[in-house]
């Protein structure tokens, strides 16, 4: 059986600022564990977010509803609406790259993550 800290989303990234990892399960809690090592700092977080629904349920909290349902299913699609001039200069920028506006959008979406 799934754990209910199963749903929640637990981000461990690396840190400038604190030139460590840190760990964080939003919306549940915000950054809560660093270190050195990635996996030790996110089995950290996983300890910190299964204390963190024990002290909710036995203090008669709602917990926060998850970000991202486990079970949500991702179509690749959604729609986003800029200014017709973005939209044109992403158009000439694509054709100049030889690529589909999709194409070029998708390249630098991946390369801004």
């Amino acid at each position: 059986m799934k754990k209910k800290s199963d749903a929640y989303l637990k981000i461990v990234e690396w840190s400038e600022e604190d030139q460590c990892y840190v760990g964080s399960a939003p919306p549940l809690i915000g950054p809560c564990c660093h270190g050195d090592n990635e996996a030790r700092v996110y089995r950290q977080l996983c300890g910190i977010v299964d204390e963190w629904i024990e002290i909710h349920e036995r203090d008669g909290k709602v917990l926060p509803v998850p970000v991202i349902p486990p079970d949500k299913a991702f179509s690749g699609r959604f729609v986003l609406r800029v200014d017709p001039r973005l939209h044109k200069a992403l158009v000439i920028r694509s054709v100049k790259e030889g690529k589909s506006l999709n194409a070029y959008v998708t390249e630098k979406l991946v390369d801004a993550v």
